[in-house]
């Protein structure tokens, strides 16, 4: 059984390889693949979706990073604060793209199992990032 610190490092290393660099050939190997993600507007269950919703944020911000600024681990969870920049240079979320910098914060409470991601809870202001990029869009 893997231990909060490990969970801890699973979950950075999360951010780091599949949103920041691009490897989604190791979602299969860190995501259980009955996970449930808990996200703005609904749910995402298993690989494939979470693969089609993560290309739809990356091909709307292609140049998307997350920062992480600050964690918290304790027996199966891990609790990540983060921050996330790019420009909206691409069609990915089916708004006109506009090159406007984006800057967003959330909260993300990951749950392991048999050291895999099992189940996220993701909270931010897709609202608030979506009427912002739809005004830079009409002006």
């Amino acid at each position: 059984m893997a231990s909060p610190a490990e969970h801890r490092a699973t979950a950075i290393r999360w951010m780091e390889e599949v949103w920041n660099n691009r490897c989604d050939e190791l979602v299969a190997e860190m995501m259980h693949p009955e996970a449930i993600g808990h996200i703005e507007g609904g749910q995402i269950r298993g690989h494939a979706a979470f693969l089609e919703f993560g290309n739809a944020l990356i091909g709307a911000m292609p140049d998307l990073r997350v920062h992480i600024d600050g964690s918290l681990a304790e027996d199966d969870c891990v609790a990540l604060r983060w921050r996330v920049t790019g420009t909206h240079s691409g069609d990915g979320l089916g708004i006109a793209p506009r090159n406007t910098p984006v800057e967003f914060r959330g909260v993300s409470w990951l749950r392991f199992e048999d050291g895999r991601l099992a189940e996220g809870w993701d909270c931010w202001n897709q609202g608030a990032l979506m009427t912002r990029l739809q005004a830079a869009a009409l002006a």
